[in-house]
């Protein structure tokens, strides 16, 4: 998953203000997991501190060029990318299409970083093969299916929720964000429109903050304002970072991201990355509603 969520991201990274916290949370993550999985060998831990740092070496390139990206970025349409295509390959297609609107300075930048970000996805994509099989994997391909089995949370007004949030509707929308990320705070208004489409239908939307984590007050009262110049209704909670949806959370290499969750606490499909106020966006994820809601009027 991380491989696609590498290659996806491009569509939604926060270069100037959110590389910095994506990227640590990709690094307190791969610790975090370390320490969690004993039963992992230690040639294993090391394949995935490998990863890690490839992981690092690209945002870093994104980082270091933030102006030229940032333009390249926008000129991107989610809707012709592969995620099991080649990342450099995309990247240099949309650079060469766009050329125009480059000077030759960044064309020659972006087509350095383009060709380092190849030789780096090519070392990405042999420690991925070698990993396929390990237990590590397995239990990554299993994750999806539990981590809102056991959910617990409190909303910004400090009322308790559990897994009855999901079971009491055919959909939840949870949409994973942070104040600080100009794409997710952009989307807030849609989100809200897209809540109050739902709820007829049986869904909901409900905003998971990651700088809230573990009842942050600060944090809150940070996010709730923001909210609050959005014109937001929708529930948002805090988690603790410790708990299952809390550390899928931390995976989370792109923001926002938004998933849809069955009544039976299941995430179905893939996550959605890039904000819904691009109509695309926000058509393709109706449909991905509509087809959850469908599954669930015929499994009653």
């Amino acid at each position: 998953m991380k491989n696609k969520l590498s290659f996806i991201s491009i569509f939604t990274l926060c270069i100037a203000l959110s590389l910095t916290a994506c990227g640590g949370k990709q690094s307190s993550n791969t610790n975090s997991k370390n320490t969690q999985t004993e039963a992992g060998s230690e040639a294993s831990g090391k394949s995935d501190s490998k990863l890690d740092d490839l992981y690092q070496q690209e945002n870093q390139l994104f980082a270091d060029h933030a102006d030229a990206w940032n333009k390249a970025f926008g000129m991107m349409n989610k809707s012709d990318a592969d995620p099991n295509g080649n990342y450099a390959d995309y990247l240099a297609g949309t650079v060469e299409s766009n050329k125009d609107s480059f000077t030759d300075d960044e064309l020659k930048t972006l087509n350095e970083d383009i060709e380092t970000i190849r030789k780096i996805e090519e070392q990405i994509a042999e420690l991925e093969n070698k990993n396929k099989s390990s237990d590590d994997n397995k239990k990554d391909s299993s994750k999806a299916s539990s981590v809102f089995s056991d959910f617990s949370g409190e909303d910004f007004d400090g009322n308790k929720v559990d897994d009855s949030l999901f079971s009491g509707n055919a959909v939840t929308v949870v949409n994973f964000w942070f104040t600080g990320c100009k794409p997710c705070v952009a989307e807030l208004s849609k989100l809200n429109e897209l809540n109050d489409a739902i709820k007829s239908m049986g869904g909901e939307v409900v905003g998971i903050n990651t700088e809230t984590f573990d009842g942050n007050k600060t944090a809150i009262k940070e996010a709730a304002s923001v909210l609050e110049s959005q014109g937001v209704k929708y529930r948002n909670l805090s988690i603790d970072s410790s708990s299952a949806a809390g550390k899928y959370a931390s995976e989370i290499m792109a923001f926002p991201t938004t998933i849809l969750v069955d009544r039976n606490g299941n995430i179905v499909g893939e996550p959605m990355l890039g904000g819904i106020d691009n109509q695309d966006n926000y058509d393709a994820l109706m449909k991905q509603i509509q087809s959850v809601i469908d599954a669930d009027s015929t499994n009653k």
